[in-house]
């Protein structure tokens, strides 16, 4: 038997004024999105900005249903927007903003499982890493080079 010991790098910034001004300008976006989550189960809302190569900028935010399956989170509310909108468009960046109404979130929040795995699948399918910058309300940010970093043994096509 051998062990197989998997590292990520991930970058972290002090806080929202440290990050260059074009990702600023972006993490506004999902703040903007975030705000406008409908949240009125869980109280925690989510928003997503994602940068196109096109330059277009697409936003998603968390919808939430009281058949709690059938709601949708903020990051792939935004990518499946993206694809559906410019399917020849590949991700550049995205930018994830999370706070509850309970209590200030400082911990930088990441995409959850089937987040990342949708996010997996359009970094796959355009064949270039996605940058994700993501952060609770304020406090410090954290960025990953590609999706690859938050989930290193992804499941992708070529396993069909």
């Amino acid at each position: 038997m051998k062990s197989l010991i998997i590292t990520s790098t991930l970058d972290v910034y002090e806080n929202f004024d440290e990050l260059p001004n074009d990702v600023q300008q972006l993490m506004e976006r999902a703040f903007e999105a975030r705000d406008q989550a409908y949240a009125p189960y869980s109280n925690f809302k989510v928003g997503a900005a994602i940068l196109l190569d096109n330059e277009e900028v697409v936003i998603g935010s968390n919808q939430e249903n009281a058949s709690y399956p059938s709601g949708l989170c903020a990051e792939r509310t935004a990518i499946f927007y993206a694809g559906a909108k410019y399917p020849e468009a590949k991700i550049r960046r995205m930018a994830l903003s999370a706070r509850s109404l309970n209590h200030r979130t400082v911990t930088p929040i990441p995409p959850c499982g089937a987040c990342r795995q949708s996010i997996a699948e359009y970094e796959v399918k355009q064949e270039q890493p996605i940058e994700i910058f993501f952060m609770g309300e304020t406090g410090k940010v954290v960025r990953s080079g590609s999706l690859k970093e938050l989930l290193p043994l992804i499941f992708d096509n070529s396993y069909l």
